[in-house]
């Protein structure tokens, strides 16, 4: 079992997500911050913890020394909780969106940097037993050398609350999900976009709800993506529906499904003869959030670099804020991380 000490600092919706695995990890939670004390409280009792509640996040780390923090605070307050761990000494695993904007992203990267703390976020699609088969599936070569990726995205989802009033609710909100993905499943990284947001009649939100994006990826690779908040009927999967087009064949995976794909069998023929993909074998493992800390505790015990620090989640957010700017801006884009 894990000799771990961590503080979690926020105690809202998202952490009923990350207590259980903590607990199946065996990780010692030392201390639950929040600024409603009352929240801490009825988290450590929920799920009975050990821990301390505190609305002082300095004064608790100074106190409990903890071996990583995990913030689960708003996006809007990553940046602070985030450095004020990482200049306590803390290592830290925290929530998507890495920040609320690039220049706090840069500054949470520097800081990690500077006190020689790692630093990752909780991207939790990617620990997904069938996104790993399908990254092991594109990286084998089997519809040959990769062109291009689609991904779509179609959900009427009526949340009510801050959403209903954001300007860029799919984009800042959920979209990061499926850029993260796209390298992840690709290998590629954002080199330029152009995006146009808009929201369709009938919305019930504020702000755009909807939009459609092409992102120049590295190594020639077009990457599109189509989505909306606002469309009922004939939902796509939550983690979008995929097509992935190689030079040699294409790789589908839709509503969460087993990914399936066909290609290139000769060369002779108006349409090529075709054969089935041979998709890469399942491997079941801890998912979501807790696949997430799995890896923060790998890197304790070894040294093992998690696949979302710092230094290469930024590369999915610039993807986010580079969208927004393509679209109020009306123009091509190039994404700086």
């Amino acid at each position: 079992m894990a000799r771990e000490r961590a503080v979690v600092v926020g105690a809202g919706g998202i952490s009923g997500a990350w207590f259980p695995p903590l607990k199946a990890e065996g990780v010692d939670v030392v201390a639950v911050v929040d600024l409603n004390l009352q929240a801490a409280q009825r988290r450590i009792a929920e799920f009975s913890l050990d821990a301390e509640p505190s609305t002082d996040l300095a004064a608790t780390l100074a106190a409990a020394s903890p071996d990583f923090v995990v913030d689960l605070t708003v996006p809007e307050a990553h940046c602070e909780v985030t450095c004020m761990a990482l200049e306590a000494g803390c290592h830290v695993i925290g929530e998507k969106p890495m920040a609320s904007s690039m220049d706090e992203a840069r500054r949470m990267v520097v800081t990690a940097e500077r006190t020689g703390k790692l630093y990752m976020v909780g991207q939790s699609r990617r620990w997904d037993a069938t996104h790993a088969v399908v990254a092991r599936t594109l990286a084998a070569g089997e519809i040959g050398a990769l062109t291009s990726a689609n991904c779509d995205f179609y959900i009427g989802a009526h949340f009510g609350g801050f959403r209903d009033e954001m300007d860029s609710p799919l984009i800042l909100d959920m979209a990061i999900h499926h850029f993260d993905l796209v390298r992840f499943f690709t290998g590629a990284d954002p080199v330029a976009v152009y995006a146009l947001e808009f929201n369709p009649a009938g919305s019930w939100y504020r702000g755009d709800a909807a939009a459609s994006c092409v992102f120049e990826m590295s190594d020639g690779l077009v990457f599109t993506f189509r989505g909306s908040w606002c469309a009922e009927g004939c939902h796509t999967s939550w983690n979008g529906d995929w097509r992935f087009i190689g030079d040699r064949g294409t790789l589908i995976l839709e509503k969460d499904g087993t990914p399936w794909g066909e290609r290139v069998a000769g060369d002779e023929g108006f349409h090529r003869p075709l054969e089935s993909v041979t998709v890469a074998g399942r491997v079941e493992a801890p998912a979501g959030q807790h696949g997430a800390l799995v890896e923060m505790l790998r890197f304790l015990r070894t040294g093992e670099k998690p696949q979302t620090e710092c230094h290469d989640n930024i590369k999915s957010l610039a993807m986010v804020f580079g969208a927004t700017a393509s679209s109020s801006r009306g123009g091509r884009v190039t994404i700086d991380a």
